[in-house]
């Protein structure tokens, strides 16, 4: 794969400031860009996504520096976070600036903001954001470019078969590192409140911040990837815990596919087996592209191994839990 050209990012950059939709490799997954000051230009976002309009978007920006342009309080323990994973897959919510509107907000006082690593996102934003950072070119709302609810795209081939001709331009950086989308972390409200787990665990929150994220209660505002379906395939995918998982298999009759740890046993007659790696870093790359080749093949029913315990799962284990649509 060659990375796009810098004359293919400035007619990116060019048709995000015309009110047009850019879709674009992130180091989490791939992002359905818009002008985030252009309430129509977001709008095109929620329709090209079928995504509720009370469901807020994250506003990408360049750097720690924008920060103030779309927060109105930046505390502490914000600044400690960003300076700590900035750039990289954390996302946090802060009380948003006057005039931050409420298309990328869901109306709520709060903002979602994060400032990806990937090379090809950072030189969209940077170029979006002109030479001198002019204010009305300094943010985009990018959720993840695919259908609402579905599993979320990591390559490019996997943005052209959700979304096809309804982008403008589509960025080919390559399949995305990280695979899962980012930690999101509440700030807004004097303490670290872990809304979306993901690459960035709650631990390695904690040895910034000083304390463990609470959990997100009922105050917390609502943020991306929060509905109890989400990221999940067409077929229906039962979860299995490890200690259930011979037994429920021996009683699977319909046709299945399977995402494992395991190998395949000899003689299994299950349509399609992907074994999936150990390590959760390389299990998180490789989780959508697997689940989108499962439901692309001839099964009736997707199952899905339990991630092992431990924090390090964490953001595996929500997305899949997530993804479950069949007890």
């Amino acid at each position: 794969m060659t990375a796009p050209s810098a004359a293919e990012i400035a007619r990116a950059a060019a048709v995000l400031r015309s009110g047009g939709l850019v879709a674009f490799a992130t180091e989490t997954v791939y992002g359905l860009g818009a002008d985030a000051r252009n309430p129509d230009a977001v709008a095109r976002i929620f329709a090209v996504k079928g995504r509720p309009q009370d469901h807020p978007v994250i506003v990408h920006i360049p750097g720690i520096e924008y920060l103030e342009r779309w927060a109105r309080e930046v505390p502490a323990l914000a600044r400690a976070l960003a300076r700590r994973f900035w750039p990289g897959p954390l996302t946090l919510i802060l009380e948003r600036a006057p005039g931050v509107p409420d298309a990328v907000t869901g109306g709520q006082g709060t903002v979602g903001l994060r400032v990806p690593s990937h090379p090809v996102a950072q030189a969209l934003l940077r170029a979006f954001a002109g030479e001198e950072g002019a204010h009305r070119f300094d943010g985009v709302a990018a959720p993840s470019a695919n259908r609402f609810g579905r599993i979320s795209p990591t390559t490019a081939a996997h943005v052209r078969a959700d979304l096809g001709d309804e982008v403008d331009v589509i960025l080919d950086g390559g399949a995305c590192e990280v695979g899962i989308e980012s930690t999101i972390v509440d700030c807004s409200r004097g303490e670290p409140v872990l809304l979306r787990p993901g690459r960035i665990t709650a631990a390695d929150i904690a040895r910034v911040s000083g304390v463990a994220p609470r959990a997100a209660d009922r105050e917390a505002p609502r943020s991306p990837g929060a509905l109890e379906s989400h990221y999940a395939p067409r077929h229906p995918l039962r979860l299995v815990a490890a200690e259930a998982w011979d037994k429920t298999l021996a009683g699977i009759r319909s046709r299945r596919a399977v995402l494992s740890l395991r190998e395949q046993p000899a003689g299994d007659a299950s349509v399609l087996w992907i074994r999936m790696p150990t390590d959760p870093a390389r299990y998180g790359h490789d989780l959508y592209a697997g689940l989108r080749a499962l439901d692309g093949c001839d099964c009736e029913l997707i199952l899905a191994e339990a991630p092992p315990p431990g924090p390090e799962w964490d953001g595996i284990r929500d997305r899949l839990c997530r993804a479950a649509t069949e007890a």
